[in-house]
């Protein structure tokens, strides 16, 4: 993986958008590799790091080329967020490559599945050996090297993500990777269901790039849908981490409330958290809500949930965060009793509830709810409210011959309750003023 890429921006409305053949591709004869690319996002990347790094490759003939997630991106006419490089030389002739032209090595856990992690000109570069998976067990799979690389294509999930593109731009695609990707269908590469055996969490991969690619909602092979369903149980062996991390992304993708619902349709939804009589109702509507207001996943996952039971269960399972389970009860809590004010005043309600509340990241909570709620005009409103300091203190009070510890505290107690009732907008000299009439 080369870590240089700028960060995709609000997940949620990723849209493909593939550039114009004529302008992206030169025919060439022969082979797997019959196109050329030569877009402008791939040239960018071909930093000072990435030339060092395949001048190397080249000075030993190792075969070098860009893999995966990163091929499909490029060929949709987006700059990866991550590449990952894929090759023939080992892991042994990759660090003995490196080490003898002084280049630091990084992160060695990856060594065992056959990554290395060179570093150059301040970019890391994630390198991996071609493998076969030898044994899998629905969750991991031990590996053995290979030079082949259509067997290492064959052993990756989804046809898009099994594409390799030369450092001259030559696309290898043994599986009709492209014109999936041109036609906007998601494809296990061969068996669906042999493809899902060796690793269940590519159920949840499926549905996330069909939120990502796939044009319209149901546009399912029967036979890709009759595997889910059939290896839907080997999603009970997965840990909570790893499901949530693809669940997150599913949630801001697009065809959500398809997608959700088409995870009850083939019992996919029992095994990963989500309640067995989830409020598809309320899903549906508040989906609808946040669409291009850029939502924590957890606000969108929470129209599904009912009570505070069903998020405390979904934490079980999937080892949320601290904050997004706080996030889910506070939604689950306010999201019918605390609502926009009538008259000129809307947005009072959730101003003073973030006055009167001791919590930390509560605005941001707030922020959520009227997301949750659909009020984007009052979202706008809030992210520009600056949270106002109350302008009386104690050292006030006494200058006007308050003493007494308890009587300050009433006093600043009624203080709060008639600069609350301004609107926030009483200043100091007509709060002490208005002390004396108490």
């Amino acid at each position: 993986m080369w870590a240089g890429a700028p960060l995709v921006r609000c997940a949620a409305r990723l849209q493909l958008r593939l550039l114009p053949r004529q302008r992206r591709w030169r025919q060439r004869q022969g082979g797997r590799g019959a196109m050329r690319l030569e877009s402008p996002q791939f040239q960018a990347l071909f930093t000072p790091g990435l030339r060092a790094v395949a001048e190397l490759f080249e000075k030993k003939n190792y075969e070098l080329r860009i893999a995966g997630g990163a091929v499909r991106d490029l060929l949709s006419g987006m700059k990866p967020e991550d590449v990952d490089f894929a090759t023939t030389a080992t892991p042994a002739e990759m660090k003995e490559m490196f080490t003898s032209a002084g280049v630091r090595l990084i992160n060695n856990k990856g060594e065992k599945h056959g990554t290395i992690t060179a570093r150059l000109h301040e970019q890391n570069f994630e390198i991996t050996t071609l493998r076969i998976d030898v044994v899998t067990d629905g969750r991991h799979a031990e590996v053995e090297f290979t030079t082949d690389w259509e067997k290492d294509a064959e052993r990756r999930d989804l046809t898009v993500n099994s594409m390799f593109l030369g450092l001259d731009g030559m696309l290898y695609d043994f599986f009709n990777g492209y014109e999936d990707l041109k036609n906007k269908k998601i494809r296990f590469v061969g068996q669906a269901s042999e493809r899902i055996q060796e690793d269940y969490l590519r159920i949840l991969r499926y549905f996330r790039f069909y939120g990502r690619i796939a044009e319209k909602p149901g546009d399912h092979e029967p036979s890709t849908l009759q595997a889910i369903k059939e290896n839907a149980k080997g999603l009970a062996g997965i840990s909570g981490e790893r499901i949530w991390v693809e669940l997150k992304k599913i949630l801001l993708g697009n065809h959500v409330n398809h997608l959700v619902r088409l995870m009850y349709e083939l019992d996919v939804s029992q095994y990963i958290g989500l309640p067995l009589n989830g409020n598809l109702e309320e899903f549906d509507r508040i989906s609808k809500n946040v669409e291009n207001l850029c939502p924590k996943p957890m606000t969108v996952l929470t129209s599904l949930l009912k009570t505070k039971d069903d998020i405390l269960h979904l934490d079980l399972r999937l080892k949320i965060s601290k904050e997004e389970k706080n996030l889910g009860l506070f939604l689950v809590k306010h999201r019918q009793d605390l609502t926009k004010a009538g008259g000129p005043e809307p947005l009072k309600p959730y101003q003073d509830f973030i006055m009167d509340s001791r919590e930390a990241n509560t605005n941001s909570r707030i922020c959520e709810l009227l997301k949750y709620q659909g009020e984007e005009a009052l979202l706008r409103e809030m992210e520009q409210w600056t949270l106002p300091s109350f302008p009386v203190s104690g050292h006030d009070l006494r200058k006007m011959g308050v003493s007494s510890g308890k009587e300050i505290g009433t006093a600043l107690q009624q203080l709060r309750e008639e600069w609350k009732k301004s609107g926030y907008h009483m200043d100091k000299e007509e709060l002490l003023s208005c002390l004396k009439k108490l």
